[in-house]
């Protein structure tokens, strides 16, 4: 498990990052620096043009830009319609809990669209909210859901090492005969 206040040490205090101007050459086509945006209005204008690589791009600007601008535009992300790109605007869900310790409501909400299940798209992205948001500071179903998860975990875990057991067991009751 990674410590939060050792990643946040090392990224930064999100209060103190802000956007800045958009150094680097930014390639829509192959996605190529994408993950340098750090202006909202670029992701913006290449939404409205329907530009390819969209969830590269959010992930920058999660990883760039102050949680409140970046929010928006990866929940518009999360409605992309290639599948892949909508799974990049997950990973920024899941990138923005990192480092700042907290979500939007609205990236709330989307999460829980998607549904928080092993199954889902944004298993990712709660899993790192549960992870990176203090518990208290959850909303209502997401703490559920944590609580619900780690029974799941205990339970996955008692059935494994009880196979392992039964396995060491039948393996010591084989060499034991295979030696008369």
């Amino acid at each position: 498990m990674v410590d939060a206040h050792r990643f946040l040490a090392e990224f930064g205090d999100p209060a103190e990052r802000t956007c800045t101007v958009v150094t680097a050459e930014l390639d829509w086509e192959s996605g190529e620096g994408l993950l340098g945006i750090d202006k909202p209005a670029v992701w913006d204008a290449a939404y409205e043009r329907g530009e390819r690589h969209l969830g590269t791009a959010v992930i920058g600007l999660a990883f760039n830009c102050p949680l409140e601008e970046a929010s928006p535009r990866i929940v518009r992300a999360m409605r992309l319609p290639d599948v892949a790109q909508r799974g990049f605007a997950y990973t920024a869900a899941g990138t923005a809990a990192r480092l700042n310790g907290e979500l939007t409501p609205e990236l709330y909400a989307a999460l829980r669209a998607a549904g928080p299940g092993r199954g889902s798209i944004a298993v990712n992205a709660v899993d790192d909210a549960m992870t990176f948001v203090p518990f208290r500071q959850l909303p209502l179903w997401l703490k559920g859901w944590k609580i619900a998860s780690c029974v799941l975990d205990k339970l996955e875990t008692w059935r494994l090492e009880a196979s392992y057991a039964l396995t060491d067991a039948r393996e010591a009751l084989r060499r034991r005969r295979s030696r008369r």
